[in-house]
């Protein structure tokens, strides 16, 4: 994604070539991390920006939905994976190219693949039962500190993020602690799940760099096929061993979790998984921090809660670190040569 030659666009590398690395800086941009890459000026980056807003909308109505479904958390979360899977198996079935695709994946893809479902299982598992042992100020706060581990994630790898990624990263993640505040419970109960809400946010990073590791080369429909499978899978017996109903809904929760498959999974996860490859793990999960004022402001719309008064200020303090960050990801401007000496 950097440098200012066409060989070096998104849509013209290849899985096998070596990773460019943006001029004057010795960084490579190929692995969604380091800056210098992002061509905001290139028709492919401006429309993922474009599904990235779509996705932000996806998953911001996660929250009025799972609070408007009368369902156990575990068993949402399950069945969300679930459906998003049944949706998907058609598709696979129908069309050769999916199908040859899975079955050449390899045991390489196929194993990242399963990791990062096993990283989604678990971000759902910590950060649920965090919502009812501390206060959902501090589980909302500690489990979006994602994009601040994906920075330190991808520094501990050795890649070392532009100035401006880490100060646009702790500029959005405040705008987050503005709207949720922060709730300074020291009771053993609050404390522990203040930990398992800081490890959801650890899991979700893993995740999304797994993702961004396997989009290289696979595609986002068989990606998020095993990934989601094997997400459902472990749910699916965590929800069995600690006996959460998944059946005897009504009609009404039932049209919600589908409408939260079609919503929050397949038009938020999966365009997440689609528009990492491009725009990079950063600027994405610095992008998902406006779930929580978006979330808000769906409740106020929908559901006709009133947002808290720091919901617009926090709107624009996460979108100006957003910002900060895709700047931090745009190649440098290429140096004009000096003029020939005459």
């Amino acid at each position: 994604m950097a440098g200012t030659g066409p060989r070096n666009r998104p849509s013209q590398r290849t899985a096998t070539a070596a990773p460019p690395e943006a001029p004057g800086t010795g960084r490579t941009t190929t692995d969604g991390g380091p800056s210098g890459g992002l061509l905001l000026d290139s028709p492919q980056a401006r429309f993922d920006l474009l599904l990235l807003a779509v996705a932000v909308a996806g998953i911001s109505l996660s929250g009025p939905l799972v609070a408007a479904t009368a369902a156990p958390a575990l068993a949402i979360a399950f069945w969300r994976n679930a459906m998003a899977t049944a949706s998907l198996t058609p598709v696979v079935l129908l069309r050769g190219t999916l199908r040859r695709e899975l079955a050449a994946l390899g045991r390489r893809r196929l194993l990242l693949s399963a990791a990062a479902g096993a990283t989604l299982a678990a971000h759902f598992a910590l950060w649920l039962p965090s919502l009812s042992m501390t206060s959902v100020a501090s589980s909302v706060a500690l489990v979006t500190t994602t994009p601040i581990w994906i920075t330190v994630l991808l520094w501990l790898r050795g890649h070392r993020p532009d100035r401006r990624t880490w100060i646009g990263t702790g500029v959005a993640f405040a705008g987050v602690v503005l709207l949720t505040g922060v709730d300074l419970s020291v009771s053993a109960r609050a404390l522990a799940g203040d930990a398992l809400a800081l490890a959801g946010g650890l899991a979700a990073a893993v995740y999304m760099l797994i993702g961004n590791e396997v989009r290289r080369t696979t595609s986002t429909t068989s990606y998020t096929f095993v990934c989601y499978s094997v997400t459902a899978g472990l749910l699916l017996v965590l929800c069995l061993a600690t006996g959460t109903d998944l059946a005897g809904y009504s009609t009404e929760t039932w049209i919600k979790l589908l409408l939260l498959t079609a919503t929050a999974q397949l038009l938020g996860h999966s365009l997440l998984n689609r528009v990492v490859r491009g725009l990079g793990p950063s600027v994405t999960s610095t992008a998902i921090l406006l779930e929580a004022p978006g979330a808000a402001l769906i409740a106020a719309v929908w559901l006709g809660q009133t947002p808290p008064w720091p919901a617009y200020p926090a709107l624009g303090v996460i979108l100006w670190g957003l910002a900060l960050v895709i700047r931090a990801e745009r190649p440098p401007r290429p140096v004009p040569p000096a003029p020939a000496a005459t």
